[in-house]
């Protein structure tokens, strides 16, 4: 199943507190990513502080992006 994510929040530690369409909250650990590229600029704490949700997914500048199915798949759900 594949859900939009619809708001994003980022929180501390390179984590993102995420709604999904389905109106589900999870968080998303991305510290997994950051010796990976692209997602190693998002090491520094302003560009990754800069995410915004856009079509339907978290985007960065620079063209960096999360696939939607792997911010659900890797990520916990929170109570809201």
């Amino acid at each position: 199943m594949l859900l939009d994510v619809v708001k994003v929040e980022v929180g501390v530690d390179h984590t993102l507190l995420l709604e999904f369409e389905n109106g589900e909250w999870r968080r998303f650990d991305a510290k997994f990513l950051m010796d990976k590229r692209p997602f190693d600029r998002l090491r520094n704490a302003g560009l990754f502080a800069m995410a915004r949700v856009d079509y339907g997914t978290v985007v960065w500048p620079g063209n960096i992006d999360i696939a939607p199915e792997m911010l659900y798949d890797c990520s916990t759900p929170i109570a809201r």
